[in-house]
């Protein structure tokens, strides 16, 4: 497959049409097994933890979290931002507390983070909202020891933009630690150019400046974040190479970066299964977090 800009519309679509690459299951059928397993998944995370939920980080309706706290409290914990995916236009933190278990039995809290999808949300509004809830959460939260990032497929995308804050604006300056971008999308380009674009609308220049790969700030040795890039053995070339540029893009920045290619997983089940403590990239979330 040749580069993307000598791809037909049609062959892009497919490229960055995640459910045509699962071998598990058809098109339709993978999409509502995702959506049904994460809201299961959430509701058993919610019944089996303390939980905070919609705690507002903003004054948009859209603009809150569902907090997952660690089930042993102590005077400080780590804190990951779970920031869904769903291409900028679908699901919600609603059904994105799944991830939980694992992590409050660790004393880990999660916080799911909610923000204003398309058609309501644009694009830099998303990015504004989810650097606000990293703001907000380090304020609110006085005992938090780290910041994590956890973001899947467009919320790969919003939080590979959170690195690339200006925090000054802010006011403060969270102490992110790591991030785990799963299956991401980190030039929006080609993405202008398919069917995803279509309810999106971005323009050239908002592609441009939201493209975490065009945005890496340098590190020059400051920064002790680690950053995970995951992929699906199964997600389509596109999203191999997106993740390759990137992680090639982080490194030259300085930043210590890893890139982990997950086998006998696609585009969905690669984040379902962080509800199993013992799947691969639990226990790498785990470790790192636990690490410190």
């Amino acid at each position: 497959m040749g580069k993307w800009q000598e791809m037909t519309k049609e062959e892009l679509d497919t490229q960055y049409s995640p459910s045509k690459w699962s071998p598990r299951l058809g098109e339709d059928a993978v999409i509502k097994a995702f959506e049904q397993t994460v809201s299961e998944g959430t509701q058993k995370a919610q019944a089996a933890t303390q939980t905070l939920l919609n705690v507002p980080y903003g004054l948009g309706e859209g603009e809150k979290l569902d907090v997952y706290l660690p089930k042993v409290h102590s005077e400080t914990f780590p804190l990951v931002l779970f920031i869904h995916g769903g291409y900028w236009q679908s699901l919600s933190k609603d059904i994105s507390g799944f991830a939980a278990e694992p992590l409050v039995t660790h004393g880990i809290a999660l916080a799911a983070v909610g923000y204003d999808v398309a058609p309501k949300g644009q694009l830099e509004g998303m990015v504004k909202q989810v650097r606000c809830s990293v703001a907000f959460a380090v304020q609110q939260y006085t005992g938090i020891s780290g910041v994590y990032l956890l973001g899947h497929s467009a919320g790969a995308h919003l939080a590979a933009m959170v690195l690339s804050t200006d925090w000054a604006e802010f006011g403060v300056v969270p102490n992110i630690k790591g991030a785990f971008l799963v299956s991401g999308i980190y030039d929006l380009e080609p993405i202008m150019h398919t069917y995803a674009n279509d309810i999106l609308r971005m323009s050239w220049e908002v592609a441009q400046e939201n493209s975490p790969v065009r945005c890496v700030p340098k590190l020059e040795g400051k920064g002790n974040c680690q950053v995970l890039i995951a992929v699906a053995q199964h997600d389509s070339p596109e999203f191999h190479r997106q993740s390759q540029e990137y992680f090639q893009a982080l490194g030259s920045a300085g930043w210590s970066a890893s890139l982990l290619d997950i086998g006998n997983t696609d585009h969905f089940d690669v984040v379902e299964k962080l509800n199993q403590e013992d799947y691969l990239l639990t226990q790498v979330i785990l470790k790192m977090i636990l690490r410190g």
